[in-house]
């Protein structure tokens, strides 16, 4: 079956109009002309990978202490990812220090949640994987990791320090008015909750000890390591040589040069790049691209900024909108190891974004099928694109 008559967004070019034609789940021909089929007008993208998005938990728990079962989590961000042109999708879980038992982030419900969704995943459109969020500071919670990994269960683990005056938070004063703003009380009260916090930090050695452990387990399980907040260069190349392969949302430039210098992608919001800005003043995705830090764009709290933050990066990507693309495609498939999807190309999965000239995702591919459609590409949700 062709798709045909499409602006399509090759890895290194834009073809504009031209065809794919698809075949079990698998491009096997491009034409650079049409041939006649579905999809006039519209621009493929390749279907977006997102490796960090946040958004599982505001599903599983939309108000707090209100609980919704994971199946209907699952079912409702499914949705919205496809939707978003998103095909797959880590969904980032955190296991965090001073959570009680059975509260979200805590390390008993954690490990429910990351059981709960592998089970049911099968039954998802988007092809969702598990993100695990390690707070390094959470030393109690490690054996639970483990038991994770070596049951198969996480496909990627990234750990963060989120002790004030460093890392994430190391602008005190903005992290003390975002306290105060979050849980509605005076600046005073926030200065003295994050002061109890930095107090009470875990010791560096109990930190290092942690990190050398969980570098340990992810390499004997086969699962990828990311970095958290890297804001200085000596945190940058400690991560390099634990093993990390992305630096997740870099916080300075200095970090973002050393982390690129070793070799590791650097991660940062579509949220940051679609806006211009980071919401907790830390470093701007659109100032990190400008310098040739940016390889990969993350939902991270919301999928449907990812293509407006590639078209705003393709205004000053060297390689235009294929550059701008990669970032949301072929560079985290490449920095996870997903080398059967990420680019429109011959031989890869059919997992493609159809775009019409507004900007709207109009219909999503995964593997050819249909697993989103507004109804206007003429395809239909269920529909196999090979089939048709």
């Amino acid at each position: 079956m062709w798709l045909s008559d499409l602006s399509l967004v090759l890895p290194d070019r834009v073809v504009p109009n031209g065809a794919l034609r698809i075949e079990n789940g698998v491009i096997v021909e491009i034409s650079e002309t049409a041939m006649g089929g579905q999809g006039a007008g519209l621009t493929a993208f390749p279907g977006f990978i997102d490796m960090h998005g946040d958004m599982i938990e505001q599903e599983i728990e939309p108000r707090v202490q209100v609980d919704f079962p994971v199946d209907v989590a699952l079912n409702a961000l499914d949705a919205r990812l496809a939707a978003a042109g998103v095909t797959t999708a880590y969904a980032a879980v955190s296991f965090s220090k001073g959570v009680r038992n059975g509260e979200q982030r805590s390390f008993d419900h954690t490990s429910a949640v990351i059981r709960a969704l592998k089970s049911a995943k099968a039954r998802a459109r988007v092809d969702h994987r598990i993100h695990a969020r390690f707070d390094i500071t959470f030393t109690d919670a490690i054996a639970a990791l483990e038991g994770l990994l070596s049951d198969g269960m996480v496909d990627l683990v990234s750990v963060m320090d989120h002790t004030p005056g460093q890392g994430q938070y190391r602008n005190l004063e903005r992290h003390i008015e975002l306290r105060a703003a979050h849980n509605n009380i005076s600046i005073e009260e926030a200065r003295a909750m994050v002061q109890a916090r930095i107090d009470n930090a875990t010791p560096g050695e109990e930190i290092l000890h942690n990190l050398q452990f969980v570098s340990q387990l992810c390499r004997k399980a086969g699962v990828a390591l990311a970095s958290h907040d890297d804001d200085t260069a000596d945190k940058g190349h400690l991560m390099a040589d634990l093993g990390a392969v992305i630096s997740e949302f870099p916080v300075s430039l200095e970090a973002a040069q050393a982390v690129s210098a070793r070799g590791l992608m650097t991660a940062m919001g579509a949220p940051n790049a679609m806006r211009g800005q980071s919401y907790s003043g830390n470093l701007s995705a659109r100032d990190a691209h400008a310098a040739g830090l940016l390889h990969i764009l993350a939902a991270d709290y919301h999928p449907a900024a990812i293509l407006p933050a590639i078209r705003s990066l393709a205004k000053t990507d060297p390689a235009g909108l294929a550059g701008a693309t990669r970032l949301a495609s072929a560079n985290p498939a490449r920095a996870l190891g997903l080398t059967d999807r990420g680019e429109i190309a011959v031989g890869k999965r059919a997992d493609l974004a159809l775009v019409d000239d507004h900007d709207r995702v109009v219909a999503t591919l995964r593997g050819g099928e249909v697993i989103y459609s507004n109804g206007i590409a003429g395809v239909h949700m269920g529909q196999s694109i090979a089939a048709a």
